[in-house]
């Protein structure tokens, strides 16, 4: 746990602070995201709490200790670093520039091979591919995972990263977030984590923090920030469009539409049709007995068939899954002029259906839990 108390820095000559009386708790295991507008302290304040600029007044606690009591060598050395310019040593290669803490704190050439394969390995870059290289021989992306990676080396329980992927481009940097937040998920890091995006901040952080001018604005869960602004300034900086990016915190479990009817690829399908006419359904997903998805059936298609609706169901071939982030469940929903994805799961189980009515009812809060107009329904999701 990191807990600052009023910290405050402020350089010779300067007209005011650059960090103002700044108090904060980041909690283990937690990514907080310091964010702000250019010159809003935040930089700074992640550089003051590993010793690489003095306070000037106030205080900062890693794990119940002051880390003025502590050696700044040492405390540098269980806090990795990641930053925006990567800072990998050109004349080193990718195992070297790995192991450069781990080598200061004089682990065996065994522990440290071993503890490098296994970096490369969790950042998707092969060993026996990467470790000899040289930084010149590596792409802007995979110097960043080799970055990533030498902040993890000696496997510190704090890492402090200063925009490790604003130099990559859209498509990259979007694959190493995903990356991160995997590797995170496992490792469970206490992390600050320092950006100008408001978009990367939700999507990384666990928890923001918003400064301007070195004053401490506003923190608290993405969410928080979304929905309730604390002023003007935090409603300006998480955008006019901050309903939509609430859609980045939800995944499409919490949105759909659970035990949507379907039909079963064995029921006749004039009993299909007659009960489709009946409850006005243009369409009706079909499953297995074990609600496995097969497809779909329309009227059309049901319109003087003598066998099972099964024999003539068409193939659903884009589904999501509910652990899909909304944003991006609606996005492909737009892409390819759907009013409606069907939600499995990795063995192909239907677990509920994501429209386009109950998108737009979460979206103004006032989100209906049973959604939809799929008509009457029975305990088991299937039509009467």
């Amino acid at each position: 746990m990191i807990e600052l108390n009023h910290v405050t820095k402020i350089y010779p000559g300067a007209s005011q602070p650059a960090v103002d009386s700044v108090s904060l708790t980041v909690p283990e295991g937690e990514i907080c995201v310091f964010i702000g507008p250019s010159g809003c302290g935040k930089t700074t304040l992640m550089r003051l709490i590993n010793r690489l600029i003095p306070i000037t007044s106030g205080g900062i606690s890693v794990d119940g200790k002051d880390i003025m009591g502590l050696d700044p060598i040492e405390l540098r050395r269980h806090i990795g670093y990641a930053i925006q310019q990567v800072g990998l040593f050109p004349h080193m290669t990718v195992r070297d520039n790995i192991a450069t803490v781990p080598k200061l704190l004089c682990w065996s050439r065994v522990k440290i091979d071993a503890r490098v394969d296994e970096l490369l390995t969790l950042v998707n870059l092969e060993p026996k591919t990467f470790r000899d290289r040289f930084p010149r021989q590596l792409s802007g992306g995979q110097a960043q995972r080799v970055g990533v990676a030498r902040a993890m080396a000696a496997d510190p329980p704090i890492m402090l990263m200063d925009e490790p992927f604003g130099a990559i481009d859209p498509i990259n940097r979007e694959v190493l977030q995903d990356e991160f937040l995997r590797i995170q998920e496992k490792l469970k890091k206490t992390i600050i984590f320092v950006t100008h995006d408001i978009n990367e901040a939700i999507k990384m952080g666990q928890r923001i923090a918003l400064l301007k001018e070195g004053r401490l604005i506003q923190t608290g869960l993405p969410d928080e920030l979304l929905n309730r602004p604390a002023d003007e300034f935090v409603k300006s900086f998480v955008g006019a469009d901050r309903v939509l990016k609430r859609l980045n915190l939800l995944k499409v479990k919490d949105a759909m539409m659970t035990n949507p009817v379907h039909c079963r690829s064995e029921d006749l399908s004039e009993k299909v049709l007659e009960q489709m006419v009946k409850n006005d359904l243009a369409f009706l997903i079909v499953a297995d007995r074990e609600r496995r998805l097969l497809g779909y059936v329309n009227q059309y298609d049901l319109r003087g068939h003598k066998g099972h609706a099964g024999d003539v169901a068409r193939k659903l071939t884009l589904t999501v899954s509910p652990e899909r982030n909304l944003k991006e469940a609606l996005s492909q929903m737009l892409g390819y002029d759907l009013g409606i994805l069907v939600v499995v799961d990795e063995d192909g189980r239907i677990q509920g259906v994501l429209n386009s009515t109950t998108l737009s009812t979460l979206v103004g809060s006032t989100y209906d839990e049973r959604g939809g107009h799929w008509g009457r329904i029975t305990a088991a999701g299937r039509i009467l």
